[in-house]
């Protein structure tokens, strides 16, 4: 990794991985099942979950409520392998393809995304999407 400045082209069009973190050092990371492609998280990468992630295999993230680097699964077991990482265009954003050891949310669910906003009588409501 490079904080290399680069002109538009070459940071859209080359082969320097630049990640290009936001005013707070971080990045948005999706998740998605390497097989399904299901979404299963997106949280905030800073320099050194990026860091972490590469090195280990493993998808780390930044907690901003904890304040601190965290491995995806630490406590629980349930693990991300990373098989594919892309950047987008502008080098903000990761989209991570990795094989779950388990459900990926904190609630038990999956996914993240285990409820759909749905119309209801007085406005959205949300609906489970995995029962």
């Amino acid at each position: 990794m490079t904080d290399a400045s680069l002109t538009t082209e070459e940071r859209e069009g080359g082969a320097v991985f630049a990640p290009k973190f936001d005013a707070a050092g971080l990045l948005t990371a999706v998740v998605v099942d390497h097989a399904s492609g299901e979404v299963l998280v997106v949280a905030h990468m800073n320099a050194e979950a990026l860091e972490a992630t590469l090195t280990t295999g493993k998808v780390h993230f930044w907690s901003r409520s904890r304040g601190k680097l965290w491995m995806k699964g630490e406590t629980s077991g349930h693990v991300l392998q990373v098989e594919l990482m892309l950047v987008d265009c502008d080098q903000d954003a990761l989209v991570i393809r990795a094989v779950p050891a388990g459900p990926t949310c904190h609630t038990g669910a999956r996914s993240c995304f285990y409820r759909a906003i749905v119309a209801g009588e007085g406005g959205p409501v949300l609906a489970r999407t995995d029962a």
